[in-house]
């Protein structure tokens, strides 16, 4: 299908990314044997693929301003126009020699995501939409699942660890969650399960603690394939806050309800404050914490 200009600029530095990040997975299932292991090497790939997107993006629109989770923010002369990426979402995944991850790149347009892009080199998922165009995967028009029974419905979610996160806020979700879906998936790359509820595969999914890049693409991807996305107040804070809810009508507006239920629980979990304590929290596993 005939894409526009500026998508076809993001394909290309997708495409171009992907390639180098397909090459580097090779070399990471090769050092997964080693007594170093790949973390040093994933966190160079990680940062080569990030500036091979950004040349391309700034050879097509030099003036665009650029914020990615390597190198931060990059201001542009055009006040307008920004660039939000993620060059390896799934970077633990990739780590480990797991082939879900993605490169997932947005514009954003005076605040409102435009155009948005999320491609996994493993498998060649091409998941792209431009706001009031609809939503692809492969060309392929797609659209949000139709489900209306909680019974029936497979949702995505993130997970909190002992120093990153409320755990037990994510204790009583999990529960709620459990309670009403047939079942709970967490894949570690938002982007891509904001891609999959785009596309019907998940019928729902929320998540806290994420970054701007972890959730500008997906935003735009569900809202064009038929869908619904908030911050988990019902609100538009999704980039500020770093939380998420998305699905069907029905079955974001049910996962609200249940998220806002477990939220009064927690806060009255006498299990909050211990898992606060400095001795569990010096326990937690060191280390990147990206999904």
């Amino acid at each position: 299908m005939a894409h526009s200009a500026i998508l076809n600029v993001m394909i290309k530095a997708a495409y171009r990314a992907g390639r180098s990040l397909k090459r580097d997975l090779g070399e990471v299932e090769h050092l997964q044997v080693s007594l170093k292991g790949p973390r040093n090497f994933v966190t160079a790939a990680d940062r080569r693929a990030e500036e091979i997107v950004y040349e391309e993006l700034a050879k097509a629109r030099p003036d665009y301003g650029f914020l990615g989770e390597e190198g931060g923010a990059r201001a542009g002369t055009d006040k307008s126009h920004r660039w939000i990426v993620d060059p390896l979402d799934g970077t633990t995944n990739f780590l480990h020699g797991i082939p879900h991850f993605a490169v997932s790149i947005a514009l954003e347009r005076d605040s409102a995501i435009v155009a948005a892009l999320t491609y996994n080199p493993a498998n060649d998922d091409l998941f792209v939409a431009e706001r009031g165009k609809g939503a692809f995967l492969n060309d392929r028009r797609i659209r949000v699942a139709a489900r209306q029974r909680l019974a029936d419905a497979v949702v995505a979610c993130g997970l909190p660890h002992y120093g990153r996160g409320d755990l037990a806020l994510g204790r009583h979700e999990i529960a709620a969650a459990q309670s009403h879906f047939a079942g709970l998936r967490r894949f570690g790359a938002a982007s891509l399960d904001l891609a999959w509820v785009a596309a019907g595969r998940f019928d729902a999914y929320w998540e806290r603690d994420l970054s701007p890049w972890d959730l500008a693409a997906g935003i735009l991807l569900v809202r064009e394939a038929g869908g619904f996305v908030s911050d988990l107040d019902g609100g538009e804070g999704i980039l500020t806050k770093g939380n998420i809810a998305a699905g069907n009508e029905t079955m974001h507006r049910e996962l609200l309800r249940l998220m806002k239920e477990a939220a009064k629980q927690a806060t009255n979990d006498p299990e909050r404050d211990a898992d606060k304590s400095p001795a569990k929290v010096a326990a937690a596993p060191a280390g990147r914490s990206a999904p």
